[in-house]
């Protein structure tokens, strides 16, 4: 949905003002650079009126940054005021390129380290902002969303420490298991899919692929991402399948049961291409082991699709896959830290967040409803027509 669409005529909430933490810095450069187009475009009457004072700006990025002590310590600082603001901090959790120095040696920073720094720049707004929304795309320890034996519940801990801070509203994407904002049952959490943005640089890529059960098949990687599957098949209108990881439940091996095998369920999908979709690629031994198996059924093409490309292993497994043609395009998002030499891989497609990000907060702003923009249901059949009648 373009902003020109959209008629936001409310009063906004208080005087916009953008904070990327380093982690995020360019996501965030992005996100203002939109802002200040459509604002500056924008043909709302009121914009001059005191309701409005604030409202066009040639930048809404306030400066801020988190020094460090020779020991490691670290402060927030914010360079200018945020008294009467409307706030959104951008944070990238998985950014591990930035270093700190601790005692001579250089280290990188881990999400508990951002994590901590976003409180920091919290703390440092000493209660004067108008209202206080973090932008965490990346949810911070959404992997440990709950108890199996005597464990720490980490993303509820840290949820709730937000809210004590004064954060009304929480955004991220494709959280591990949304049921986590159960922990901060009376402040505002959104877990967003990005569907769309999947949808329309698959099909902006590759200009071939036929949208019908009968050539296109959606598959889970195992039974959590079904839901995630489900949504897409239903939007195509194409058929969808899972895998499910068997488990050797007598080891343990770094913190979790080795996967002995991915077994399949679902129709026939010899011939047809296929989009293989989860949240997150780790080491992405999983999505090509996948991969693997459906190459062995017959698959034609593989499209691989995840919303957080974490590559924790690195490119080489991929590299090897893609040689031996096991899936033909790779594809995330922005919305974590990108490798360099990720974007110069030949077969990866990335998904760009900014715009779409920018579209939240300058809704939330007017303090307007978001919901159109959660569902992308309308927004993805009218690329999908524009896509069948060659209009791309």
């Amino acid at each position: 949905m373009q902003r020109s669409e959209r008629v936001l005529e409310n009063i906004p909430v208080g005087s916009l003002g953008l904070i990327p933490l380093a982690s995020c810095q360019e996501m965030g450069s992005k996100v203002n650079d939109y802002l200040v187009q459509w604002r500056r475009e924008s043909a709302n009457e009121h914009k001059n009126t005191l309701a409005f004072q604030g409202y066009e700006q040639n930048s809404y990025l306030i400066k801020a940054s988190v020094p460090r002590f020779g020991s490691g310590e670290a402060k927030g600082i914010l360079q200018e005021s945020v008294r009467g603001r409307d706030l959104y901090l951008m944070v990238d959790v998985c950014n591990y390129s930035l270093t700190y120095s601790l005692c001579g040696q250089t280290n990188h920073m881990s999400p508990d380290d951002h994590y901590q720094d976003l409180k920091r720049i919290i703390a440092a707004c000493g209660g004067k902002a108008r209202r206080i929304t973090v932008i965490m795309p990346f949810l911070y320890e959404s992997r440990q969303h709950k108890r199996s034996t005597r464990e720490s519940l980490d993303c509820a801990l840290a949820l709730r420490e937000l809210v004590d801070m004064g954060v009304e509203n929480i955004l991220t994407f494709d959280a591990h298991d949304p049921r986590v904002q159960n922990a901060i049952p009376l402040h505002g959490f959104e877990t967003i899919q990005p569907a769309y943005q999947f949808v329309k640089a698959l099909l902006g890529n590759v200009h071939d692929i036929s949208v019908d059960s009968d050539h296109l098949m959606v598959i889970s990687p195992d039974e959590g991402g079904m839901s995630r599957a489900i949504y897409i098949a239903n939007i195509l209108g194409v058929d969808m399948g899972m895998f499910y990881k068997r488990r050797d439940y007598t080891k343990i091996v770094n913190g979790r049961n080795p996967i002995v095998a991915h077994e399949f369920l679902g129709s026939n999908v010899e011939g047809k291409d296929v989009i293989v979709i989860d949240d997150m690629i780790s080491s992405g031994e999983s999505m090509i082991d996948v991969a693997h198996k459906l190459k062995e059924l017959k698959a034609r093409r593989i499209f691989l699709y995840s919303t957080f490309g974490l590559f924790t292993n690195g490119m080489e497994k991929f590299d090897k896959a893609y040689e031996e043609g096991l899936f033909d395009r790779l594809l995330t998002t922005n919305l974590v830290y990108q490798r360099p030499e990720l974007l110069l891989r030949p077969y990866y497609i990335s998904c760009d967040m900014s715009k779409y990000i920018a579209l939240l907060i300058d809704t939330l702003n007017h303090d307007a409803s978001i919901s159109d923009l959660l569902d992308p249901y309308e927004r993805i059949h009218r690329f999908l027509k524009k896509y069948e009648n060659g209009e791309l």
